[in-house]
């Protein structure tokens, strides 16, 4: 029985790792489709003021991030990381609802 419930968690979060790396390109290729829509459309209306940088690089930012965390690439952000985060929540908000 024992075995039966470590396979299914360990399905569980396989399946989840498949999830947010779907998500992830997902992402990524919202990122390329838009960012190039909007450089043909900056380039057609205001050839002289270039302003499709800012979001191709405010967006690159943020699917870099996202990259890093889906790839496990960030170390400040480890699963003992998450952990120590969850209990301090959950401490947090037992102690808030015992005063």
């Amino acid at each position: 029985m024992e075995n039966k419930h470590l396979n299914e968690e360990r399905y569980y979060i396989a399946k989840k790792q498949v999830e947010d790396i779907k998500g992830f390109y997902s992402n990524l290729i919202s990122y390329i489709v838009v960012n190039i829509g909007l450089i043909i459309l900056n380039l057609k209306t205001s050839p002289d003021h270039l302003w499709f940088y800012w979001p191709l690089l405010w967006w690159g930012i943020g699917v870099i991030f996202h990259g890093l965390k889906v790839f496990k690439c960030m170390p400040f952000i480890t699963k003992d990381w998450e952990e120590k985060k969850i209990k301090e929540f959950m401490e947090k908000e037992n102690k808030e609802t015992w005063e």
